[in-house]
């Protein structure tokens, strides 16, 4: 078996997990309200600004034997700098403000993400940041776009407030198609089990965020009722 059909087999459990998210499963169909859709997009922002840290930091503890991978992650920064401002730009055509979004501190649940991504590449195997890079991306091209339509047309929102699920959606096939022929390269059974065991913890860690965004904003909405 290819290592990215492993890859999906033994995180399948981890993967449905998410998907059943309340949040994620209301999104999907466009029952979000526009508080609910906007600290989504607050809290990507929290984390999507550290995609590019990242890589930079897992490129930089890969060993010669990795070149070819240290040359796709600089592939990838190339596409990925500057994707938190898309969504600081949605936020704004949200009617929200952006800057205040800039300034603010993400919910923990976000910060124990990124705290788990950056730690993993410092402390473990390097190559377990790929682990996330599954979850992110694989969750996105499966979900953005139905998701953007859906919450588009309950909530009547411009196409300008979608840049960032747009552009992770079936527009990325390339991009994760690109992903799974770098996985089907990794035989170190290590270095597999890393990035298995990486993408079962970001696939916990990235429900909770939806989990938390979906308790913050209830209180909120039921105060304003």
């Amino acid at each position: 078996m290819k290592f990215f059909d492993l890859l999906q087999e033994q995180t399948a459990a981890a993967r449905q997990q998410l998907l059943d998210v309340p949040l994620i499963k209301r999104g999907a169909r466009g029952a979000l309200t526009l508080d609910e859709y906007t600290a989504f997009l607050s809290q990507a922002y929290h984390h999507v600004k550290h995609t590019v840290p990242l890589m930079m930091a897992c490129g930089s503890r890969l060993d010669e034997s990795k070149e070819w991978l240290r040359v796709a992650l600089a592939e990838y920064i190339e596409e990925e700098t500057g994707h938190q401002e898309w969504i600081l730009n949605d936020i704004t055509a949200c009617g929200g403000d952006a800057e205040t979004v800039r300034r603010s501190r993400p919910l923990l649940s976000t910060e124990l993400m990124v705290a788990y991504a950056y730690d993993t590449i410092a402390r473990g195997n390097p190559l377990g940041f790929f682990g996330m890079v599954h979850v992110l991306e694989g969750t996105s091209i499966q979900l953005a776009d139905s998701a953007a339509g859906a919450i588009a047309e309950s909530l009547q929102l411009p196409e300008s407030a979608f840049s960032y699920l747009r552009s992770h959606g079936a527009l990325d096939i390339d991009h994760v198609e690109f992903f799974e022929g770098l996985m089907n390269r990794i035989d170190d059974p290590g270095d597999q089990q890393a990035i298995i065991h990486s993408a079962r913890v970001i696939y916990r860690l990235y429900g909770d965020i939806f989990r938390e965004v979906d308790s913050q904003v209830a209180p909120a909405q039921a105060e304003v009722a």
